[in-house]
């Protein structure tokens, strides 16, 4: 016996889309969490919103995250990684397409028991700002 579908509407809250992102952008190569300061960590804490992550459900689904990458991983490769996983999390998930996905790399952080490299300065094989530019890749 086929069961038929029923028609009807479903509702996901922007709170669901939200967990979605998260879990998708937190499972990502490079990524050691989002950028928020204290006042941004406290307003979680009180269920009032997540730091680092907006979603906007106007005439699209509109998501911007600010993110924290490990320090010495290719940042335009971890936003490929992060913007392919949570295009696939949320068409998966609620079979809708994302018409727009902002990346901001906030910071770099250092792993425990990683030390800074002995010299920060750019030399000849350093990464220049337009580099990242002409990748292709929208990170700001």
């Amino acid at each position: 016996m086929a069961i038929r579908p029923t028609p009807g509407r479903s509702l996901v809250t922007r709170r669901a889309v939200a967990d979605i992102v998260r879990t998708a952008t937190l499972g990502s190569y490079g990524v050691t969490g989002f950028a928020g300061g204290p006042i941004e960590r406290l307003i979680e804490r009180l269920g009032l919103g997540q730091p680092g992550l907006t979603v906007r459900m106007s005439d699209g689904l509109e998501i911007e995250l600010d993110l924290l990458v490990a320090f010495g991983v290719p940042v335009a490769e971890v936003a490929r990684q992060v913007d392919s996983a949570v295009r696939y999390a949320i068409r998966r998930a609620m079979d809708r397409e994302v018409t727009r996905l902002v990346i901001h790399v906030d910071g770099l952080r250092v792993q425990a028991g990683m030390g800074m490299p002995a010299s920060t300065t750019a030399g000849p094989r350093a990464i220049r700002s337009r580099d990242l530019a002409d990748s292709g890749t929208d990170v700001a």
